[in-house]
């Protein structure tokens, strides 16, 4: 063989070497990355639809609870209807509620006759606010049974206010009703009790719930 033949072979020979040793790296790798598992692509239909499910089922689940809550306030009134219905009937289930009432000793219709008579003096009364020096004269007046109902409720109400704010309250019978005059020595008492007004004045303190409970269970010296 020629020498330059022989080194041409040469050369070849090391060229193959080298290109079957690169293919022997490679290989492996790339059988490697094959085995391993894919990642999880969140931009796949399958995901997508998944949370689309999710929602769809959330929605369908608050609806159902919207519904049913719906249905139970169709289903359960709250509202009496009439406020002295509702007043009576708080009371009876304050009552039946207690494993102490005495039911022997229990007057509903008392408590009943009270709310009448706090109709009659809330809408049917007429009240005539006169300012004077440190606070308030008032002159309630009525006819049948709004007379008799304003003879029962200011004065012993009067009695309550005596109680509030450092305020000082008195009645005079009138011969169709009631004179109430209320005073502070307060400057900004007075303000508030011209502010109040009659009706105002009525609906102060927190003493009429109680009372209610009391006069039901004949438990007031008084009932107003």
């Amino acid at each position: 063989m020629k020498p330059s033949n022989r080194k041409l072979a040469i050369i070849s020979a090391t060229g193959a070497v080298a290109v079957l040793s690169v293919v022997a790296l490679v290989l492996p790798i790339g059988v490697a990355s094959s085995q391993q598992p894919p990642m999880m692509d969140h931009t796949m239909p399958g995901h997508g639809q998944m949370q689309g499910m999710m929602q769809q089922r959330h929605q369908e689940m608050m609806q159902m609870h919207g519904q049913g809550t719906m249905q139970m306030a169709m289903g359960t009134p709250t509202m009496p209807g009439q406020d002295a219905f509702g007043a009576i009937q708080e009371i009876v289930r304050m009552l039946e509620a207690d494993p102490e009432t005495d039911w022997s000793k229990i007057d509903l219709e008392a408590l009943r006759q009270h709310l009448i008579d706090m109709n009659e003096v809330t809408l049917k009364a007429d009240a005539a606010a006169t300012p004077i020096e440190g606070g308030l004269e008032i002159t309630v007046t009525g006819e049948g049974r709004t007379f008799a109902a304003i003879q029962r409720m200011v004065p012993a109400h009067a009695e309550e206010l005596n109680q509030m704010n450092g305020w000082s309250a008195k009645t005079e019978a009138l011969p169709d009703g009631v004179r109430l005059t209320v005073t502070s020595n307060s400057t900004r008492e007075v303000a508030h009790i011209r502010g109040l007004g009659f009706i105002g004045l009525l609906v102060s303190g927190s003493h009429h719930q109680p009372h209610h409970l009391a006069m039901a269970k004949k438990e007031m010296p008084h009932q107003h």
